[in-house]
């Protein structure tokens, strides 16, 4: 489990132990009784002693202290903020205040997910004496390929993990956003593992194509004789998730008669079956996913204000594959795995079909051709021939207007309809693959529907 930590301050040690850098051994002494793996580093970011946690999890110390911080975790010959990452001793150094970043260190067991915070240890007179760098292993997602949960260590990717290690120990409602097969849910699950409620129920609901007589009575549940077939009391998803998670997924499909007993359910903490009268109290974490343009369906009316602001205060965007493509390799060995007992690798050949490929449906449709290529293939490899003809091929351009010259206005408007009619994923994403932002895109289809 994932918990919010905070480095002990110096006083909580004894003012007597930063009065000096001399007094480091002393320090450490107390830091060895602490779980947390930590790394003591100077300003200069040479490692200057490790506590027991960090010499258990992180490997020899005899071959890091003395050495830069970032060859020890990175195997890097400069620091984290030259490399395109951000550095958290940087930071804490420039602002004096902890901070804390979320990266892939090199670890005994090979490269791992580590959740990394930085605090300054000063001396009396509030002057940096050096720096203590606390370590979270990040036990939801890996870097290598793995049979189950998330998997990725590209920017987009991590990103995306870091904001989940950031509010998972809260209590706070958590809205996904991505494309249809992105891997929302696997996300949610994350969020649930990674928070205090990990050890209750995570129950899932999807909303998508559900009327509103059944989304009551599975969100709700309902007491005998509430309506015809109600023949005796029946707890609700609500009432099931009870010291643990609720996932909705697809919030946007909701009707808009049942958002209000949403929004009232979050802002209340209680509910009534169908057909009871008696107010229960609900006590589960919310975590919301959809594929849709909230924003642009509150403009439209069609998703009420009060309850989009209510559960995006920390919004979470799960990146498509094609922003992720570093992943592909490692998503193809995980996948392979979790579809086959057999181990199976791919030739060179077919991961360079798979590579030429869009994929729109992302994860999902990843899955379904490593799934349909692993059924097809006799022996242990799968080749170019086990995959769609279709694979890889060029998109094809828009359709053509022909000889005629038109308007650059009226360019434009062709090329827009030709761009939502191909595009799958939401009008969010739609909007970040044409460079503007989604309130001009919904601003231009709503001028070209007129």
């Amino acid at each position: 489990m994932c918990v919010a930590y905070r480095v002990p301050s110096v006083a909580q040690f004894g003012p007597m132990l930063a009065t000096s850098p001399s007094l480091l051994p002393e320090f450490m002494a107390l830091a060895d009784s602490l779980p947390e793996p930590r790394l003591f580093i100077g300003a200069d970011y040479r490692v200057l002693g490790v506590n027991r946690a960090w010499r258990e999890t992180c490997g020899d110390p005899g071959r890091s202290v003395g050495r830069y911080c970032y060859e020890v975790s990175h195997h890097a010959d400069k620091p984290c903020d030259q490399m395109g990452e951000s550095c958290p001793l940087k930071a804490c150094r420039d602002t004096g205040a902890p901070a804390r970043a979320l990266h892939i260190h090199h670890t005994p067991g090979g490269p791992e997910h580590v959740d990394v915070e930085i605090a300054p240890i000063r001396d009396g007179a509030g002057r940096p004496q050096f720096f203590v760098e606390t370590v979270r292993m990040v036990r939801r997602a890996r870097s290598r390929p793995s049979a189950e949960g998330l998997v990725g260590r590209s920017p987009a990717f991590n990103r995306m993990l870091e904001l989940i290690e950031r509010v998972a120990p809260s209590e706070a409602s958590v809205l996904l956003l991505g494309e249809s097969g992105v891997g929302k849910e696997l996300a949610a699950q994350a969020v649930h593992e990674a928070s205090a409620r990990n050890g209750g129920p995570f129950i899932a609901v999807d909303c998508a194509g559900m009327t509103e007589t059944l989304a009551n009575s599975e969100l709700f549940g309902h007491e005998k004789g509430a309506f015809t077939g109600a023949v005796g009391r029946k707890a609700g998803l609500v009432e099931m998730a009870a010291g643990g998670t609720l996932f909705i997924d697809e919030v946007g499909d909701i009707p808009l008669c049942l958002q209000v007993k949403l929004l009232r359910l979050i802002e209340s903490g209680t509910y009534r079956r169908v057909g009871g009268l008696e107010p229960l109290r609900a006590d589960f974490r919310l975590v919301l996913a959809t594929h849709r343009d909230l924003e642009a369906m509150v403009d439209d009316g069609s998703f009420r204000r009060d309850l989009y602001y209510r559960i995006s205060a920390f919004p979470i965007r799960v990146p498509p594959l094609r922003e992720r493509t570093e992943d592909l390799p490692l998503l193809t060995e995980s996948l392979l795995a979790r579809v086959s007992r057999r181990r199976l690798r791919m030739h060179p050949d077919a991961h360079k079909r798979l590579a030429g490929h869009a994929f729109p449906g992302n994860v999902r449709e990843l899955r379904n051709l490593i799934e349909r290529a692993a059924l097809l293939a006799d022996g242990d490899i799968i080749l170019p021939e086990h995959l769609p003809e279709t694979l890889g091929a060029p998109a094809r351009a828009a359709a053509a207007a022909g000889e005629e010259i038109v308007s650059l206005a009226e360019a434009e408007r062709r090329y827009l309809r030709w761009a939502a009619s191909r595009y799958e994923g939401d009008r969010r994403g739609l909007a970040g693959r044409l460079g503007i932002s989604p309130r001009t895109l919904f601003r231009k289809l709503r001028e070209e529907a007129q």
